[in-house]
């Protein structure tokens, strides 16, 4: 007689992912573009030892140039919601961990669903696509509950497709 094991599908598609490169690449390019910016003012106005007209502009011209590269890389993940998410669907939770990644922080937020009680998601978007958000949603003992949205803006393509099918393995078939 053999025995057959039963396999647990389930298990086999379990994810965990987070986009911690994607956030620590954009804390280096302002970094980066700070460190540029203070050297070029150091260099350019209190050692006076750049001459202008550099490149044929003025150091007026300059200056803005570097601040206004400067405010893009610094406002940009706050203006389209870059969060630092990491998501696991391991056990019988699906866990999602965030917090903006901008350069002003934010609360650290945890949801924790109970895969039985899943009852599906929502993708939103906003600004042209460029703002992308999931809701959650949760049977609970009065209805279904929504939680804030997570925002997937700075998930690359990959990232959000590996979520959104993880996320419907769990939904119910409506």
């Amino acid at each position: 007689m053999r025995v057959i094991k039963s396999i647990n599908f389930n298990k086999i598609f379990q994810m965990t992912l987070d986009n911690s490169k994607t956030i620590i690449s954009i804390r280096i390019k302002l970094f980066s573009a700070t460190v540029v910016l203070l050297a070029y003012l150091a260099l350019a106005y209190v050692a006076k030892l750049i001459k202008f007209p550099l490149l044929g502009m003025s150091d007026s011209s300059w200056t803005v140039i570097l601040i206004l590269i400067w405010l893009i890389l610094a406002f940009i993940p706050m203006v389209l919601n870059y969060q630092f998410i990491s998501y696991s669907d391991e056990e019988d939770l699906i866990i999602f961990r965030y917090f903006p990644a901008g350069i002003v922080g934010g609360k650290k937020n945890s949801v924790e669903i109970n895969k039985t009680t899943f009852s599906g998601f929502k993708i939103e978007t906003r600004f042209f696509g460029l703002i992308q958000s999931i809701v959650l949603l949760q049977k609970v003992q009065g209805g279904v509950a929504k939680y804030p949205p997570v925002y997937i803006s700075a998930l690359s393509r990959e990232e959000k497709a590996k979520v959104i099918k993880s996320l419907n393995l769990y939904a119910p078939s409506v």
